[in-house]
């Protein structure tokens, strides 16, 4: 009997902290998840809706230690490189070439608008549950979490994981008709983010000839292609002769990801909680 009763007596302290979790502290960890958040969307230097934030324009220098065969200079403005100038000294010759987009085109960084998209997307879904919502079962804040953390895996993985492309396709993209004067045809450029660098990669390419010796096989998708790598655009087949990689670190780009890192680990803490009353006395607040 006093077995029974001190069970009950546990049973319902249990019940009055579960109670507490759900009225007091899931709304307290979403409202630091809300204001994580929201110092992160201001990092991509885009303005939220009614925030009459300017989109600031900032200055980059791309380039690599222990090579001057690319440098570039790349105006970011939010999810877009609105100015690009690229310098490329051609390797056999020392010819200096100079690039630099059209003054009426923008390259959109999809990546970036993707990761943006997600935050926002995650910041929707928490302040869809605001204070007066009464959060009934652990199930239900448990889904939310999960919710919330497959935005902020979105997001990180936007930024951590470029897109695999083919030569070809970088040969076809519009990145190519972006610059003044046209790009030659043996040259390739490609951007992209890497983690919280903003990356160019340049591929000087040769015209295979069609009485090489050479096995022709196409190369498949990749972030990177290696010298050596072939491909067919058009009727000409082409391999890659040089490839010239530089970079820059974008700071608000690392200050965004110690934000996706935080509130992930924050969407953990709290799930962790819900799960421990499970596992006392198969109490189970589902």
């Amino acid at each position: 009997m006093a077995a029974a009763m001190a069970s009950q007596g546990e049973r319902a302290v249990l019940e009055e902290e579960f109670k507490w979790l759900l009225q007091e502290e899931v709304h307290a960890v979403l409202r630091q998840l809300q204001d994580i958040l929201k110092e992160a969307s201001y990092r991509f230097a885009l303005p939220t809706s009614g925030s009459g934030r300017a989109v600031k324009q900032e200055n980059f220098v791309l380039s690599t230690s222990g090579t001057d065969q690319v440098k570039g200079v790349m105006t970011l403005q939010g999810d877009a490189l609105c100015q690009a100038d690229v310098n490329l000294k051609m390797p056999r010759n020392n010819q200096l070439l100079h690039f630099a987009f059209r003054e009426d085109k923008q390259w959109k960084l999809q990546q970036i608008q993707d990761a943006r998209n997600h935050v926002n997307q995650a910041i929707y879904l928490l302040m869809n549950r605001d204070v007066n919502h009464q959060f009934k079962t652990g199930l239900e804040v448990l889904k939310l979490m999960d919710a919330v953390m497959l935005q902020l895996s979105r997001a990180r993985n936007r930024l951590t994981t470029p897109a695999t492309l083919t030569l070809p396709e970088i040969a076809s993209s519009g990145l190519t008709k972006m610059f003044t004067p046209v790009l030659p045809p043996d040259i390739l450029v490609n951007f992209y983010i890497n983690l919280n660098k903003l990356c160019l990669t340049v591929y000087q390419l040769h015209v295979l000839q069609p009485s090489t010796t050479k096995n022709f096989k196409p190369a498949g998708g990749s972030v990177l292609h290696n010298p050596g790598a072939m491909f067919e655009f058009g009727s000409q087949r082409y391999e890659v002769s040089h490839v010239h990689k530089v970079e820059c670190v974008v700071p608000w780009l690392n200050d965004a990801l110690v934000f996706f890192t935080v509130s992930l680990q924050l969407c953990q803490q709290l799930k962790d909680k819900i799960s421990v009353f499970s596992s006392y006395w198969n109490y189970r607040p589902y």
